[in-house]
Protein backbone atom coordinates (compact mmCIF):
# COMPACT_ATOMS: atom_id res chain seq x y z
CA UNK A 1 0.00 0.00 0.00
CA UNK A 2 1.27 3.43 -1.35
CA UNK A 3 2.48 5.85 1.92
CA UNK A 4 -0.15 8.67 0.87
CA UNK A 5 -2.70 5.37 1.44
CA UNK A 6 -1.14 5.15 5.25
CA UNK A 7 -1.21 8.90 5.87
CA UNK A 8 -5.16 8.77 4.87
CA UNK A 9 -5.83 5.47 7.21
CA UNK A 10 -3.94 7.15 9.93
CA UNK A 11 -5.62 10.14 9.60
CA UNK A 12 -9.11 9.61 8.57
CA UNK A 13 -9.59 6.02 11.05
CA UNK A 14 -6.84 5.34 13.50
CA UNK A 15 -6.75 9.13 14.71
CA UNK A 16 -10.72 9.84 15.07
CA UNK A 17 -10.95 6.96 16.80
CA UNK A 18 -7.89 7.30 19.26
CA UNK A 19 -9.24 10.39 20.19
CA UNK A 20 -12.57 9.21 20.87
CA UNK A 21 -10.93 6.45 23.31
CA UNK A 22 -9.53 9.24 25.00
CA UNK A 23 -12.17 11.42 25.38
CA UNK A 24 -13.91 8.35 27.46
CA UNK A 25 -10.92 7.34 29.18
CA UNK A 26 -11.31 10.87 30.33
CA UNK A 27 -14.74 10.89 31.04
CA UNK A 28 -14.18 7.32 33.30
CA UNK A 29 -11.12 9.65 35.33
CA UNK A 30 -13.27 12.64 36.34
CA UNK A 31 -16.37 10.29 37.21
CA UNK A 32 -13.35 8.30 39.58
CA UNK A 33 -12.73 10.96 41.19
CA UNK A 34 -15.87 12.45 41.60
CA UNK A 35 -17.45 9.48 42.62
CA UNK A 36 -14.31 9.35 45.31
CA UNK A 37 -14.15 13.18 46.51
CA UNK A 38 -18.07 13.77 46.68
CA UNK A 39 -19.78 14.49 50.17
CA UNK A 40 -21.59 12.05 51.37
CA UNK A 41 -23.36 14.13 54.23
CA UNK A 42 -24.23 16.72 51.45
CA UNK A 43 -25.61 13.83 49.18
CA UNK A 44 -27.62 12.94 52.22
CA UNK A 45 -29.28 15.86 52.72
CA UNK A 46 -29.84 16.44 49.08
CA UNK A 47 -31.64 13.27 49.12
CA UNK A 48 -34.04 13.63 51.30
CA UNK A 49 -34.98 17.35 49.87
CA UNK A 50 -35.97 15.23 46.85
CA UNK A 51 -33.11 15.38 44.49
CA UNK A 52 -33.47 12.57 42.01
CA UNK A 53 -29.70 12.68 41.39
CA UNK A 54 -28.76 12.92 45.16
CA UNK A 55 -30.22 9.58 45.14
CA UNK A 56 -28.43 7.87 42.30
CA UNK A 57 -25.04 9.04 43.68
CA UNK A 58 -25.96 7.93 47.12
CA UNK A 59 -26.75 4.15 45.33
CA UNK A 60 -23.69 4.37 43.70
CA UNK A 61 -21.78 5.44 47.02
CA UNK A 62 -22.64 2.15 48.61
CA UNK A 63 -21.09 0.46 45.95
CA UNK A 64 -18.45 2.32 45.50
CA UNK A 65 -15.97 -0.41 45.38
CA UNK A 66 -17.87 -1.44 42.37
CA UNK A 67 -18.10 2.22 40.58
CA UNK A 68 -13.93 2.51 41.15
CA UNK A 69 -13.43 -0.58 39.51
CA UNK A 70 -15.40 -0.52 36.65
CA UNK A 71 -14.37 3.04 35.73
CA UNK A 72 -10.36 2.00 36.35
CA UNK A 73 -10.88 -1.52 34.36
CA UNK A 74 -12.80 0.92 31.72
CA UNK A 75 -9.73 3.24 31.53
CA UNK A 76 -7.16 0.98 31.37
CA UNK A 77 -8.45 -0.63 28.74
CA UNK A 78 -9.33 2.52 26.49
CA UNK A 79 -5.58 3.94 27.23
CA UNK A 80 -4.02 0.43 26.22
CA UNK A 81 -6.08 0.56 23.09
CA UNK A 82 -5.03 3.71 22.32
CA UNK A 83 -1.40 3.32 22.48
CA UNK A 84 -1.58 -0.47 20.76
CA UNK A 85 -3.52 1.66 17.92
CA UNK A 86 -1.03 4.58 17.79
CA UNK A 87 2.15 2.18 18.32
CA UNK A 88 0.86 0.15 15.08
CA UNK A 89 0.12 2.82 12.73
CA UNK A 90 3.04 5.11 13.77
CA UNK A 91 5.54 2.13 13.34
CA UNK A 92 4.05 1.72 9.96
CA UNK A 93 4.83 5.19 8.80
CA UNK A 94 7.59 5.66 10.41
CA UNK A 95 9.32 2.37 11.04
CA UNK A 96 10.98 1.49 14.46
CA UNK A 97 11.05 5.14 15.09
CA UNK A 98 7.18 5.01 15.46
CA UNK A 99 7.64 3.44 18.83
CA UNK A 100 8.89 6.57 20.12
CA UNK A 101 6.90 8.88 18.47
CA UNK A 102 3.50 6.82 19.67
CA UNK A 103 5.08 6.40 23.11
CA UNK A 104 5.33 10.20 23.60
CA UNK A 105 2.22 11.34 22.02
CA UNK A 106 0.19 8.77 24.08
CA UNK A 107 1.73 9.51 27.08
CA UNK A 108 1.34 13.53 27.09
CA UNK A 109 -2.07 13.14 26.04
CA UNK A 110 -2.97 10.49 28.56
CA UNK A 111 -1.28 12.18 31.32
CA UNK A 112 -2.74 16.21 30.58
CA UNK A 113 -6.02 15.18 29.05
CA UNK A 114 -7.00 11.71 30.05
CA UNK A 115 -5.45 12.25 34.46
CA UNK A 116 -4.77 15.11 35.14
CA UNK A 117 -7.07 18.37 33.89
CA UNK A 118 -10.07 15.73 33.94
CA UNK A 119 -9.23 14.69 37.73
CA UNK A 120 -8.27 18.36 39.03
CA UNK A 121 -11.28 19.28 37.81
CA UNK A 122 -13.43 16.64 39.58
CA UNK A 123 -12.00 17.31 42.42
CA UNK A 124 -12.72 21.43 42.14
CA UNK A 125 -16.21 20.22 41.22
CA UNK A 126 -16.48 16.83 43.02
CA UNK A 127 -20.41 17.29 43.97
CA UNK A 128 -22.04 19.38 41.03
CA UNK A 129 -20.15 16.35 38.97
CA UNK A 130 -20.82 13.35 40.56
CA UNK A 131 -24.20 15.28 40.38
CA UNK A 132 -24.10 15.50 36.89
CA UNK A 133 -22.20 12.44 36.17
CA UNK A 134 -24.51 9.95 37.99
CA UNK A 135 -26.78 8.10 35.37
CA UNK A 136 -24.29 7.49 33.07
CA UNK A 137 -22.21 6.26 34.84
CA UNK A 138 -24.84 3.96 36.59
CA UNK A 139 -24.71 2.60 32.56
CA UNK A 140 -21.17 2.29 32.84
CA UNK A 141 -21.32 -0.14 36.10
CA UNK A 142 -24.13 -1.75 34.68
CA UNK A 143 -22.08 -2.34 31.39
CA UNK A 144 -18.62 -3.30 33.38
CA UNK A 145 -19.96 -4.02 36.56
CA UNK A 146 -19.73 -8.14 35.95
CA UNK A 147 -16.40 -7.59 34.44
CA UNK A 148 -15.03 -5.54 37.65
CA UNK A 149 -16.49 -8.26 39.97
CA UNK A 150 -14.44 -10.89 38.08
CA UNK A 151 -11.72 -8.97 38.75
CA UNK A 152 -12.29 -7.99 41.96
CA UNK A 153 -12.58 -11.89 43.07
CA UNK A 154 -9.60 -12.74 41.05
CA UNK A 155 -7.63 -10.22 42.75
CA UNK A 156 -9.04 -11.35 46.25
CA UNK A 157 -7.97 -14.91 44.94
CA UNK A 158 -4.25 -13.95 44.50
CA UNK A 159 -4.08 -11.24 47.45
CA UNK A 160 -5.22 -14.48 49.52
CA UNK A 161 -2.52 -16.46 48.28
CA UNK A 162 -0.11 -13.97 50.23
CA UNK A 163 -2.08 -14.50 52.95
CA UNK A 164 -4.19 -10.83 52.80
CA UNK A 165 -7.52 -10.57 54.16
CA UNK A 166 -9.47 -7.44 53.43
CA UNK A 167 -13.11 -7.13 55.83
CA UNK A 168 -16.15 -6.51 54.71
CA UNK A 169 -16.62 -2.11 55.33
CA UNK A 170 -15.60 0.14 57.44
CA UNK A 171 -16.12 -0.69 61.41
CA UNK A 172 -17.69 2.19 64.01
CA UNK A 173 -14.32 3.18 64.74
CA UNK A 174 -13.01 3.88 61.64
CA UNK A 175 -15.91 5.92 60.90
CA UNK A 176 -15.61 7.90 64.33
CA UNK A 177 -12.27 8.25 63.19
CA UNK A 178 -13.30 9.45 59.83
CA UNK A 179 -15.97 12.02 61.36
CA UNK A 180 -13.39 13.60 64.33
CA UNK A 181 -11.03 14.37 61.16
CA UNK A 182 -13.87 15.91 59.03
CA UNK A 183 -14.18 18.27 62.54
CA UNK A 184 -10.42 18.81 62.79
CA UNK A 185 -10.69 20.24 58.91
CA UNK A 186 -13.83 22.06 59.47
CA UNK A 187 -12.71 26.00 59.33
CA UNK A 188 -9.39 25.31 57.55
CA UNK A 189 -8.50 28.28 55.44
CA UNK A 190 -11.44 30.53 56.87
CA UNK A 191 -11.16 33.75 58.75
CA UNK A 192 -12.29 33.71 62.18
CA UNK A 193 -11.40 31.32 65.18
CA UNK A 194 -13.47 27.74 65.09
CA UNK A 195 -11.75 26.32 67.89
CA UNK A 196 -14.39 26.66 70.37
CA UNK A 197 -16.84 25.14 67.23
CA UNK A 198 -14.31 22.32 67.27
CA UNK A 199 -14.27 21.56 70.95
CA UNK A 200 -18.20 21.45 71.63
CA UNK A 201 -18.06 19.05 68.18
CA UNK A 202 -15.33 16.66 69.60
CA UNK A 203 -17.15 17.09 73.15
CA UNK A 204 -20.76 15.38 71.53
CA UNK A 205 -18.92 12.73 69.95
CA UNK A 206 -17.03 12.17 73.52
CA UNK A 207 -20.67 11.77 75.40
CA UNK A 208 -20.62 8.20 74.16
CA UNK A 209 -17.16 7.65 75.70
CA UNK A 210 -17.84 9.32 79.52
CA UNK A 211 -19.83 7.93 82.18
CA UNK A 212 -21.44 10.41 84.72
CA UNK A 213 -19.10 9.13 87.20
CA UNK A 214 -16.30 11.34 85.17
CA UNK A 215 -18.91 14.29 85.38
CA UNK A 216 -20.72 14.33 88.57
CA UNK A 217 -20.84 15.65 91.56
CA UNK A 218 -18.61 14.08 94.10
CA UNK A 219 -20.87 13.19 97.37
CA UNK A 220 -17.90 15.20 99.40
CA UNK A 221 -19.31 18.78 97.24
CA UNK A 222 -22.57 17.63 96.97
CA UNK A 223 -25.35 19.80 99.62
CA UNK A 224 -27.25 17.27 101.69
CA UNK A 225 -29.77 18.00 104.31
CA UNK A 226 -31.19 16.24 107.08
CA UNK A 227 -34.97 14.94 106.38
CA UNK A 228 -35.46 14.67 110.06
CA UNK A 229 -34.80 18.61 111.16
CA UNK A 230 -37.39 21.14 111.58
CA UNK A 231 -39.02 22.31 108.40
CA UNK A 232 -37.68 25.97 109.32
CA UNK A 233 -34.17 24.58 109.42
CA UNK A 234 -34.55 22.78 105.90
CA UNK A 235 -35.47 26.10 104.68
CA UNK A 236 -33.02 27.96 105.87
CA UNK A 237 -30.51 25.56 104.72
CA UNK A 238 -32.46 25.78 101.23
CA UNK A 239 -31.90 29.48 101.33
CA UNK A 240 -28.26 29.17 102.20
CA UNK A 241 -27.39 27.02 99.41
CA UNK A 242 -26.82 28.08 96.07
CA UNK A 243 -28.65 25.16 94.25
CA UNK A 244 -32.59 24.60 93.17
CA UNK A 245 -32.63 20.90 93.98
CA UNK A 246 -31.04 19.26 97.30
CA UNK A 247 -31.17 15.74 98.29
CA UNK A 248 -32.43 14.80 101.58
CA UNK A 249 -31.83 11.62 103.43
CA UNK A 250 -32.52 10.12 106.67
CA UNK A 251 -30.25 8.53 109.23
CA UNK A 252 -26.98 8.24 107.05
CA UNK A 253 -25.80 10.19 104.15
CA UNK A 254 -26.39 7.14 101.61
CA UNK A 255 -30.27 6.67 102.88
CA UNK A 256 -30.63 9.11 100.42
CA UNK A 257 -35.66 9.54 100.73
CA UNK A 258 -35.89 12.24 98.38
CA UNK A 259 -35.26 15.62 96.54
CA UNK A 260 -36.72 18.94 97.30
CA UNK A 261 -37.31 21.78 94.45
CA UNK A 262 -36.52 24.83 96.22
CA UNK A 263 -40.21 26.54 94.50
CA UNK A 264 -41.83 23.45 95.92
CA UNK A 265 -40.54 24.32 99.16
CA UNK A 266 -41.19 28.26 99.12
CA UNK A 267 -44.45 27.89 97.64
CA UNK A 268 -45.76 25.11 100.14
CA UNK A 269 -44.56 27.27 103.10
CA UNK A 270 -46.66 29.98 101.60
CA UNK A 271 -49.47 28.61 101.65
CA UNK A 272 -49.56 26.98 104.86
CA UNK A 273 -48.83 30.40 106.27
CA UNK A 274 -45.16 29.07 108.01
CA UNK A 275 -42.80 26.57 107.83
CA UNK A 276 -44.08 24.94 111.29
CA UNK A 277 -47.13 23.72 109.42
CA UNK A 278 -45.37 21.82 106.47
CA UNK A 279 -44.50 18.44 106.81
CA UNK A 280 -41.12 17.83 104.81
CA UNK A 281 -42.28 14.72 102.79
CA UNK A 282 -45.41 16.10 101.21
CA UNK A 283 -42.87 18.07 99.05
CA UNK A 284 -40.30 15.55 98.82
CA UNK A 285 -40.19 14.15 95.06
CA UNK A 286 -39.04 10.59 94.38
CA UNK A 287 -35.07 10.20 93.88
CA UNK A 288 -33.99 9.15 90.91
CA UNK A 289 -31.31 6.93 91.13
CA UNK A 290 -28.12 5.80 88.50
CA UNK A 291 -25.49 3.90 88.53
CA UNK A 292 -22.07 5.42 87.96
CA UNK A 293 -20.87 3.42 84.77
CA UNK A 294 -24.09 4.97 82.89
CA UNK A 295 -22.89 6.78 79.86
CA UNK A 296 -23.53 9.95 79.35
CA UNK A 297 -24.78 9.95 76.02
CA UNK A 298 -27.35 7.25 77.68
CA UNK A 299 -28.07 9.60 80.61
CA UNK A 300 -28.86 12.79 78.19
CA UNK A 301 -31.84 10.74 76.34
CA UNK A 302 -33.29 9.27 79.86
CA UNK A 303 -33.16 13.42 80.97
CA UNK A 304 -34.98 14.10 78.13
CA UNK A 305 -37.35 11.17 78.04
CA UNK A 306 -38.40 11.78 81.58
CA UNK A 307 -38.29 15.30 81.65
CA UNK A 308 -35.96 15.44 85.17
CA UNK A 309 -32.75 17.66 85.27
CA UNK A 310 -31.40 15.51 88.34
CA UNK A 311 -30.29 12.18 89.66
CA UNK A 312 -28.90 10.37 92.43
CA UNK A 313 -25.42 8.28 90.96
CA UNK A 314 -24.33 5.44 93.07
CA UNK A 315 -21.75 2.39 93.08
CA UNK A 316 -22.67 -1.20 92.49
CA UNK A 317 -23.13 -1.42 96.34
CA UNK A 318 -26.06 1.11 96.00
CA UNK A 319 -23.75 3.74 98.13
CA UNK A 320 -24.17 7.79 97.40
CA UNK A 321 -21.52 8.41 95.31
CA UNK A 322 -22.78 11.72 93.93
CA UNK A 323 -25.29 13.70 91.73
CA UNK A 324 -25.32 14.71 88.40
CA UNK A 325 -27.74 17.15 86.41
CA UNK A 326 -28.20 17.91 82.84
CA UNK A 327 -26.02 20.86 83.28
CA UNK A 328 -23.37 18.85 84.19
CA UNK A 329 -23.82 17.20 80.86
CA UNK A 330 -24.07 20.11 79.13
CA UNK A 331 -20.95 22.10 80.27
CA UNK A 332 -19.20 19.01 79.00
CA UNK A 333 -20.33 20.44 75.12
CA UNK A 334 -20.55 23.99 75.64
CA UNK A 335 -18.06 24.17 78.41
CA UNK A 336 -18.65 25.96 81.94
CA UNK A 337 -21.88 27.86 82.54
CA UNK A 338 -22.36 30.40 85.76
CA UNK A 339 -25.39 32.11 86.79
CA UNK A 340 -25.60 35.26 89.12
CA UNK A 341 -26.20 32.07 91.73
CA UNK A 342 -23.61 29.80 91.50
CA UNK A 343 -20.43 29.72 93.51
CA UNK A 344 -17.90 30.62 91.40
CA UNK A 345 -14.86 28.30 92.53
CA UNK A 346 -12.89 26.71 89.68
CA UNK A 347 -10.32 25.70 92.29
CA UNK A 348 -7.18 26.79 90.78
CA UNK A 349 -5.10 29.37 90.63
CA UNK A 350 -2.41 30.95 88.27
CA UNK A 351 1.00 32.19 89.25
CA UNK A 352 3.17 34.06 87.94
CA UNK A 353 5.94 31.31 87.37
CA UNK A 354 3.85 29.26 85.14
CA UNK A 355 2.51 26.97 88.22
CA UNK A 356 -0.86 26.28 89.59
CA UNK A 357 -3.01 25.81 92.65
CA UNK A 358 -5.07 23.75 92.75
CA UNK A 359 -7.93 22.27 94.74
CA UNK A 360 -7.93 18.92 95.29
CA UNK A 361 -11.28 18.09 93.86
CA UNK A 362 -11.26 19.90 91.03
CA UNK A 363 -11.48 16.98 87.94
CA UNK A 364 -8.94 15.94 85.87
CA UNK A 365 -10.66 16.69 82.27
CA UNK A 366 -11.52 19.78 83.70
CA UNK A 367 -7.70 20.55 83.84
CA UNK A 368 -6.57 18.68 80.79
CA UNK A 369 -9.58 20.68 78.84
CA UNK A 370 -8.57 24.47 80.26
CA UNK A 371 -4.70 23.92 79.75
CA UNK A 372 -4.69 21.58 76.85
CA UNK A 373 -2.98 19.02 79.25
CA UNK A 374 -2.48 15.07 78.52
CA UNK A 375 -3.10 13.83 82.41
CA UNK A 376 -4.32 10.08 82.30
CA UNK A 377 -8.52 10.22 83.17
CA UNK A 378 -9.06 6.57 83.10
CA UNK A 379 -7.04 6.05 86.96
CA UNK A 380 -8.86 8.86 88.60
CA UNK A 381 -11.15 11.48 88.52
CA UNK A 382 -10.15 14.47 90.20
CA UNK A 383 -6.68 15.70 90.68
CA UNK A 384 -5.71 14.48 94.51
CA UNK A 385 -6.98 11.07 93.13
CA UNK A 386 -4.41 11.02 90.50
CA UNK A 387 -1.91 11.91 93.08
CA UNK A 388 -2.72 9.37 95.52
CA UNK A 389 -2.61 6.58 92.61
CA UNK A 390 0.65 7.42 91.62
CA UNK A 391 1.99 8.13 95.07
CA UNK A 392 0.48 4.85 96.41
CA UNK A 393 0.27 6.10 99.47
CA UNK A 394 -0.83 9.24 101.75
CA UNK A 395 1.60 11.91 100.80
CA UNK A 396 3.17 14.13 103.96
CA UNK A 397 2.26 18.43 103.11
CA UNK A 398 5.27 19.21 101.37
CA UNK A 399 5.87 16.22 99.77
CA UNK A 400 6.76 16.54 96.15
CA UNK A 401 6.10 14.13 93.08
CA UNK A 402 6.97 14.07 89.54
CA UNK A 403 5.48 11.71 86.85
CA UNK A 404 3.59 12.37 83.44
CA UNK A 405 6.21 15.64 83.28
CA UNK A 406 4.57 17.55 86.42
CA UNK A 407 5.30 18.16 89.17
CA UNK A 408 3.08 17.53 92.42
CA UNK A 409 3.96 19.49 95.64
CA UNK A 410 1.36 19.25 98.44
CA UNK A 411 0.34 22.22 100.30
CA UNK A 412 -2.37 21.23 102.43
CA UNK A 413 -3.71 18.01 103.49
CA UNK A 414 -7.52 17.88 105.43
CA UNK A 415 -7.42 14.51 107.32
CA UNK A 416 -6.43 11.56 104.70
CA UNK A 417 -7.80 13.80 102.08
CA UNK A 418 -5.41 15.88 99.33
CA UNK A 419 -6.92 19.51 99.84
CA UNK A 420 -4.81 21.42 97.73
CA UNK A 421 -1.66 20.88 95.80
CA UNK A 422 0.92 22.74 93.86
CA UNK A 423 1.20 21.81 89.52
CA UNK A 424 4.06 22.67 87.93
CA UNK A 425 3.43 21.86 84.19
CA UNK A 426 6.10 20.68 81.79
CA UNK A 427 6.30 24.27 80.50
CA UNK A 428 7.26 25.99 83.71
CA UNK A 429 9.47 22.92 84.77
CA UNK A 430 11.70 23.87 81.54
CA UNK A 431 11.44 27.31 81.87
CA UNK A 432 12.91 27.19 85.22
Amino acid sequence: MEPEIHFELAVHVAAPLVALCLIAASYLSAAETAITGVSRPRMHRLAQQGNRRAVLVNALLDRKDAVVSATLIGNSVLNIFSASLSTAVLTDLFGTAGVFYATLAITVLVVLFVEVLPKTWALLQADRMALGLAPSLNVVLMILGPVSSAAARAARFFLGLFGIRGHGGDDAQTQDDMLRGAIDLHGEGQSGDTAPEKAMLRSVLDLGDQTVGDVMTHRGNVALIDADQPTDDIVTQVLAAPYTRIPLYRGEADNVVGVVHAKDLFRAVKAAGGPAEVKIDDVLTPPWFIPESTVLFDQLEAFRARHEHFAIVVDEYGALRGIVTLEDIIEEIVGDIEDEHDAIKRGVVRREDGSMICQGEVPIRDLNREFGWNLPQDVAITIAGLVLHEARRIPEVGQIYAFYGFRFEILKREGTRIAELRIIPPAAIQAG
